[in-house]
């Protein structure tokens, strides 16, 4: 290194040191809380740091470099002389949030700060990290809030081999932690934790007792050995014979192994509701190798595209199902369960009490099957557990559901390629897969609040379908980018118009133009309103009216040459005569008995002498008309011979 980085180094380490130290008068117990921030030094740590190198540096790169190793100086000098478990220990804190605001402004390299971590959790036993991690929770916001591209490899490389170093089964919540860390931290589309390719979990092998009692036992997979595997194999035949007799005897001569007694083979049961015979319980020796055997398809699902194994897998899931319900049915009959006597089981080897001491409940969970046959009874009288292999179960047939024709269809267009199989699931085995599926989810709904049990399976499998569309199409970007300002207020003056008040149009769709009322007209001549008040169209015309209308009907009808004119001048005729009819019924209904079909109207248009000396009292009454007021005489005429069904003909008239 050249003079000008050594002396640009001592100067940024003295800077950090001074920073330290107004740290430790901030915070004297050297907790993880509260974090630093740039307010709480006197002055910004920009400028602080910027002042202390006075321009030495030629370029960023010499400054970032310069940075990096006078803080990793003081971290491996604090790492070096302090315990995580001591007060002073919290200068490695106060050193992180330095950093953190350095690499924000930035001033470092981003990812400075995890780089730091990383060797902060290699350094530490599993009790330290979880210290580191209880610094790591409370400033994930904090550290993930900008430049998360050049942090996100780093945090999953440390995550990742801190998870090699715990125990699935000793730091199980410490495991999910971290976890849990991971998943806050990288946003919900990211793909470095999606199993891209569809590979599966084949290592998982679950090791079980493949010989019958009395026989060489194959040892199982779990650490640890129980003393019921180091067990001889003749005292372990006798041990679980006695353990059926004592089963039997507590539960009314029925045990998970059918008895050979005779009273038992020829017990009838009776259902009223099911018609068909019940089947045999199967045995429970006979079923301990075909229930184990279904864990390697469920760590390996592709093995059921083979017409063999496809078929071995319904034969032990159904008789899996069978045995799950005839226990269920036994722990029903006898009510309440209890937890099985002690004197018919043997008891475990007693602890010292400097071993009890180091024995946590937590610690002491195993995620791994036991696989012992004599404690296979035990398992599958427990409901947690019986319900847990449905779980299993469940997964299985909904991904054998999703290889049937309609659900592939949906994922024709899809990208990935290594999770679309060309298996298709033939109708036979839809049938059976679709009936399986409700025969389990009936079966969870049972028992102790088995409807909240099933109901959260449901829902995690329903939004694991999602997901596992989601990776078909490649894992598309599930954020999307925000809204341009343009097409915001575009979009927003669209939905006002939307919802803004309408005018009333001047002229309504359909309606007819009014603007003929406002036609002024030639000088002399009516014109607008003057036309509607005109008498001709609301006074009832005379019978006369319509003589010379109804002739020229029949000189038209008698010159017209295509039927189409005949018809429509005979419609126009027939109208006419009607009216003449209906005016004519009011003073003129004795000549009625003159009209024949050839005569036409003509009787009613000239009455003869006698009938007009019969009208004398109808001119006087005219006449009588005639001298009242002209309004008076319009009010009489209009009750006396206006009516709604008279006032129809003269506007059909008009119009």
């Amino acid at each position: 290194m050249s003079s000008a980085g050594i002396s640009s180094v001592d100067a940024l380490t003295a800077s950090l040191r001074d920073l330290l130290e107004r740290s430790n008068k901030i915070k004297p117990e050297g907790g993880i809380e509260p974090a630093l921030t740039s307010t709480s030094f006197s002055g910004s740590v920009e400028t602080i740091i910027r002042g202390a190198e006075g321009g030495i540096t030629a370029n960023a790169q010499d400054h970032y470099a310069a940075l990096e190793t006078a803080c990793r100086n003081i971290f491996y000098d604090l790492l070096a002389s302090t315990s995580i478990e001591e007060i002073s220990f919290g200068q490695i804190w106060n050193l992180l949030d330095i950093v953190s605001l350095l690499s924000d402004i930035p001033l470092c390299e981003p990812g400075l700060v995890f780089w730091l971590v990383e060797e902060l959790l290699d350094s530490q036993t599993i009790d330290g990290c979880r210290v580191v991690f209880d610094y790591l929770d409370s400033r994930r916001e904090r550290l993930t809030a900008k430049h998360f591209k050049q942090k996100q490899l780093i945090i999953l490389r440390a995550c990742n081999e801190l998870l090699r170093r715990l125990s699935r089964a000793e730091d199980t919540v410490f495991c999910g932690r971290v976890f849990i860390f991971m998943f806050q931290s990288f946003p919900l589309g990211d793909r470095s934790s999606v199993n891209l390719r569809g590979e599966y979990h084949v290592e998982n092998v679950t090791v079980f007792d493949s010989k019958r009692a009395g026989q060489e036992i194959i040892a199982d997979s779990y650490d640890g050995a129980m003393d019921v595997d180091q067990a001889p194999a003749a005292a372990r035949k006798e041990k679980t014979v006695s353990n059926d007799l004592a089963t039997a005897a507590d539960t009314g001569g029925q045990s998970g192994t059918p008895q050979p007694s005779e009273n038992t083979a020829k017990t009838v049961k009776f259902d009223a509701q099911e018609d068909k015979p019940q089947e045999p319980e199967p045995d429970t020796e006979a079923l301990y190798p075909i229930f184990w055997s279904l864990q390697d398809v469920f760590s390996q699902p592709t093995r059921l595209f083979e017409a063999s194994t496809f078929e071995s897998f319904k034969n032990g899931l159904d008789l899996t199902f069978r045995k799950f319900k005839a226990v269920q049915q036994h722990q029903q009959s006898r009510g309440p369960s209890k937890l099985p006597s002690t004197a018919n089981h043997p008891l475990k080897r007693k602890r010292t009490g400097a071993e009890s001491e180091q024995l946590d409940p937590a610690g002491s969970f195993n995620p791994r099957y036991l696989t012992s046959r004599d404690l296979f009874d035990l398992e599958i009288s427990d409901l947690a557990f019986r319900r847990h292999i449905l779980v299993q179960g469940l997964v299985l047939v909904d991904f054998l559901l999703s290889l049937t024709p309609k659900a592939k269809k949906k994922l024709e267009n899809a990208s990935n390629k290594s999770v679309l199989y060309n298996y298709t699931l033939p109708e036979e085995e839809f049938k059976w897969a679709t009936a399986m599926r409700t025969e389990i989810a009936t079966y969870l709904q049972q028992g102790q609040e088995g409807k909240f049990y099933y109901r959260m399976v449901d829902t995690v499998l329903s939004r694991d379908k999602n997901w596992a569309h989601w990776k078909a199409e490649g894992c598309p970007l599930i954020k999307k980018p925000p809204i341009a300002s343009e097409s915001f207020v575009e979009s927003q003056k669209g939905a006002q118009r939307t919802s803004a008040t309408k005018r009333i149009r001047p002229t309504p769709i359909g309606s007819l133009d009014l603007n003929f009322l406002l036609n002024t007209g030639d000088e002399g001549q009516a014109h607008g309103l003057e036309i509607l008040k005109k008498p001709a169209r609301y006074t009832l015309p005379k019978v006369e009216d319509f003589k010379a209308p109804i002739m020229d009907d029949e000189f038209d009808l008698d010159r017209a040459k295509t039927e189409t004119e005949k018809e429509s001048i005979a419609v126009a005729k027939a109208s006419k005569m009607w009216r003449t009819l209906r005016i004519a019924s009011k003073n003129r209904l004795n000549l009625f008995d003159k009209l024949d079909d050839g005569n036409g109207m003509a009787p009613l248009f000239d009455p003869p002498p006698a009938a007009k000396g019969d009208d004398v009292d109808q001119g006087k009454t005219e006449g009588i008309e005639g001298e009242l007021p002209e309004k008076e005489n319009a009010e009489v005429k209009g009750v006396k011979n206006v009516d709604v069904m008279e006032s129809v003909p003269a506007v059909i008239e008009v119009t």
